[in-house]
């Protein structure tokens, strides 16, 4: 993913299509997960013209009243504690979740939480690579990828 960042041009037309389906949503923040969450997310919220809403990982400086919820294992069999600033959404809100990969749905099922507790809704993720099980998949909600795991060529 970062030789994406890198390429002015390809980072703008991945952030392009990332947002296109979500355009007439009603989206009025976008929220991404640190750290490629944040670059990806950061882009899409000035593409859709809304704010952007950090949640962040782990214990690092982060002001104000928070919201938090503990993750299901990764992909690598880890568990995050994520947080989102309690005043940065609220019952008006629609959000977007945009982020590099989403595999387990453990981001986005702890996402999914803080935003219904902020009192917002959550529409729909968007991601690059897209490796969600289908077990899980009707848990997490909409999710518009650009490419499918099994489409990327083996390393």
């Amino acid at each position: 993913m970062w030789p994406v960042f890198r390429d002015a041009a390809v980072f703008a037309e991945v952030v392009k299509a990332l947002v296109e389906p979500f355009r007439t949503e009603g989206v009025t923040a976008v929220c991404g997960v640190e750290s490629r969450g944040f670059l990806l997310g950061g882009a899409a919220a000035l593409e859709l013209g809304v704010g952007f809403v950090a949640v962040r990982k782990g214990s690092g400086m982060f002001p104000g009243e928070k919201l938090v919820c503990d993750t299901a294992p990764d992909y690598r069999g880890l568990r995050h504690v994520l947080r989102m600033q309690r005043s940065s959404l609220g019952r008006a809100d629609r959000v977007l979740l945009v982020d590099d990969w989403i595999e387990t749905g453990s981001q986005a099922l702890a996402v999914r939480q803080l935003v219904a507790e902020a009192g917002a809704e959550l529409v729909g993720c968007a991601v690059v690579v897209d490796q969600l099980r289908s077990d899980v998949r009707p848990l997490v909600g909409r999710v518009h990828a650009l490419v499918a795991k099994d489409e990327l060529p083996d390393e």
